[in-house]
């Protein structure tokens, strides 16, 4: 086992994280499943952080999807031709 040093403030929060997740599991957590639940949680997707860091808001979002969507069906065109045989 290895200590860390971590300020108090980061200690609060980690407590914090901790008592959520206590409730959720209903058991008692130490700090390690509280870090391997951080950094699973870590490595999901998470779109909302996505949309928020990118500032958009629900307009936005409807357009962009809108596009994405017809982009892709140019691209499958375009690839279906490209592989259709000749004749």
């Amino acid at each position: 086992m290895t200590t860390i040093a971590i300020k108090d403030d980061t200690k609060r929060e980690l407590l914090k994280v901790a008592a959520e997740l206590q409730m959720k599991l209903g058991r008692r957590v130490n700090f390690d499943e509280t870090i391997r639940f951080l950094l699973q949680q870590r490595k999901k997707k998470n779109p909302h952080l996505l949309i928020e860091a990118c500032g958009l808001d629900n307009s936005d979002i409807g357009k962009m999807l809108e596009e994405l969507y017809n982009k892709r069906k140019k691209d499958e065109q375009k690839y279906a031709d490209y592989f259709q045989p000749s004749t």
